[in-house]
């Protein structure tokens, strides 16, 4: 997304999340009935088929969108030797082998280098080149900072910090001009920024602002540059060059609410004449829809879409957004509202869950000062980054803590770890790569957390809460400085 106007683009630059939304609020247009029941083998793909508008785009690191895809869905690049491996379903129709991603990267770091079209096209996603907001090529996302679970099974999400962003600029069957299409992202709504701007779908094919009307894809997000809901966001809102729109109109619009499922099912559909924004829980429920209306004016109907896909950034590049993405298509034709409650009712049943064994996420509060939370550094995975306390920030990831069942408390996929396993009095805390061992083992008693092997607890130094205090170990005591508040 791109603005001529320097104001605007001064205004892209990535915004610290200070405030969470409220949960999905009334105000949208109309909820959708009980969506229909999938026939058992269908992923979202055959069920839009059936529909009428086949998708000519689907991407997921998590599972296959078909019933009988059995391809690749990703391909990861680790950073030991550089080498690559293709990451597939299970089965047929399944969720992704994430054990041979982490058997794979091993002692290592890994990023995702391309994401696979599993319609059979070839719209694979790469790494974004430069555009015109900004130079490139863009980053590439850790391969395991967006741990979760489908259907029981371990799973990556693809974690987009700001400077992340895949393309694809030739494509096949994507629409252009005025032509109709679907979208739909499933987003990690806790997992946003104000920056510009987190985008799934379509886009220009020479990485510029070419105006209005360019583009069409799904934006996430707290900007209140253009167009923008109600409450504190993040929205469901449509890219369409030169605005995010939430209606047919820059500014407020009061029907599209705060949307911040942890899991959140993200549509935007476009047709001559017409778009709608819909939204929901990918984890239960149906659709809401909170735009189905004309297009704005003046430049936009027409449409004059290029075709490119785009995944993190916006259509020129800008790339200060910050999101995480699980799986999502595009489609030949404007879906129907039924077509699209099946599709949700299908994202329901698939079983997206938080934690890489299930467990609960959510930010560990100190009892000195219930206004700090257990963070990890600048959201660094690297290992040996250090584990600190900071100011509570409501969606920060930095401080979703899942606790596991295997007892060790992650962070995007790692592990809060007692440095070399050393128990003495005054070892710091960080985070490393999970290996079971005893020095990442962690149990809540009486409000403290003792590590079982030593004995001793998470201690704030002296009680300090100061920003930036590394939390270390130390014989239990009872003190305040030791109490914590976890998920």
């Amino acid at each position: 997304m791109m603005t001529f106007q320097s104001r605007l683009r001064q205004t892209r630059r990535t915004l610290l999340v200070v405030a969470a939304g409220t949960a999905l609020a009334a105000g949208a247009l109309a909820v959708s009935t009980a969506p229909q029941a999938r026939a058992a083998g269908q992923g979202p793909c055959d069920i839009y088929a059936a529909g009428g508008t086949p998708c000519v785009a689907a991407h997921s690191t998590t599972r296959a969108l078909y019933g009988a895809y059995n391809g690749p869905l990703y391909q990861v690049r680790r950073a030991s030797d550089n080498a690559t491996i293709n990451i597939s379903p299970l089965s047929a129709g399944g969720v992704a082998n994430a054990a041979a991603q982490d058997s794979f990267c091993a002692g290592t770091s890994c990023v995702i280098t391309e994401i696979f079209d599993q319609s059979g096209r070839g719209n694979n996603l790469t790494d974004a080149p430069g555009g015109g907001a900004a130079g490139g090529p863009d980053n590439l996302a850790n391969a395991t900072a967006a741990r979760i679970t489908v259907g029981g099974h371990e799973a990556y999400g693809v974690f987009v910090a700001p400077g992340t962003g895949y393309r694809d600029d030739s494509t096949n069957g994507i629409a252009t001009g005025d032509n109709p299409e679907g979208e739909y992202a499933i987003f990690d709504g806790t997992h946003f920024n104000g920056g510009c701007c987190f985008d799934y779908g379509n886009a220009e094919t020479n990485n510029n602002d070419d105006g209005n009307g360019t583009m069409e894809a799904i934006s996430f997000g707290n900007i209140r540059v253009w167009g923008f809901g109600s409450g504190n966001g993040p929205w469901v809102m449509a890219d369409l060059e030169n605005g995010l729109f939430a209606a047919d109109h820059l500014g407020l619009s009061t029907n599209d609410p705060t949307t911040n499922f942890r899991f959140t099912t993200a549509v935007v559909k476009g047709q001559p004449g017409n778009f709608a924004i819909r939204g929901g829980n990918a984890q239960s429920g149906g659709l809401s829809t909170f735009w189905n209306g004309g297009r704005p004016s003046p430049g936009y109907n027409p449409m004059h879409k290029q075709g490119a896909i785009i995944l993190g950034i916006g259509g020129d590049n800008s790339k200060g957004a910050q999101g995480t993405f699980y799986e999502g298509v595009m489609t030949s034709g404007f879906p129907s509202d039924a077509t699209e409650n099946s599709v949700q009712a299908n994202i329901v049943a698939a079983g997206y869950n938080t934690g890489g064994g299930g467990g609960t996420t959510g930010p560990i509060t100190s009892g000195v000062n219930s206004a700090k939370c257990v963070d990890d550094s600048a959201g660094s995975t690297a290992n040996g980054n250090k584990i600190q306390m900071w100011d509570c920030q409501s969606g920060n990831p930095n401080q979703q803590w899942t606790v596991e069942p295997d007892g060790t408390l992650q962070v995007f996929g790692k592990c809060m770890d007692i440095t070399g396993a050393n128990f003495s009095n005054g070892t710091l805390i960080e985070l490393w790569d999970c290996n079971g061992g005893t020095n990442q083992q962690w149990h809540a008693q009486n409000g403290t957390l003792v590590n079982p092997a030593s004995g001793k607890c998470l201690d704030d130094p002296a009680s300090n809460t100061a920003n930036g205090t590394q939390l270390e170990l130390w014989t239990c005591n009872g003190g305040n400085n030791q109490k914590w508040t976890v998920p």
